[in-house]
């Protein structure tokens, strides 16, 4: 799929408000927020879609929801509520071929999304 935008973030060749990092993940605001807080949860390994996840992944991705509970408490939302997210594929609005988990709270959320 090639190299993305989050690939640079990954290698701080662009900037971006890093909110939590450790060896395997990398968490910052989404710079096009839908949400008032709105936060990308990424793997720093290259996934690019949920399609392409394997069997020696799921620790990591466990580890994203992990990131996301512990960013909602620190952002004090755990109690009242947030969304995760995850696109696959350009139907579903994927925009970037990167796994990604968005992290949206602040506001209600209706269902279905839309």
């Amino acid at each position: 799929m090639g190299e993305t935008v989050f690939s640079k973030i990954i290698r701080k060749e662009i900037p971006a408000q890093i909110l939590y990092e450790d060896d395997e993940i990398l968490a910052f605001k989404d710079i096009a927020p839908q949400a008032p807080i709105h936060i990308l949860i990424i793997p720093k390994k290259e996934i690019p879609t949920v399609n392409h996840i394997t069997e020696q992944d799921v620790h990591l991705v466990g580890k994203l929801f992990l990131v996301a509970q512990k960013l909602a408490k620190e952002f004090g939302v755990d109690s009242s509520g947030y969304r995760l997210v995850v696109n696959c594929n350009s139907d579903a609005g994927q925009a970037v071929y990167h796994l990604h988990l968005h992290l949206l709270a602040g506001r209600k959320f209706s269902w279905p999304p839309g």
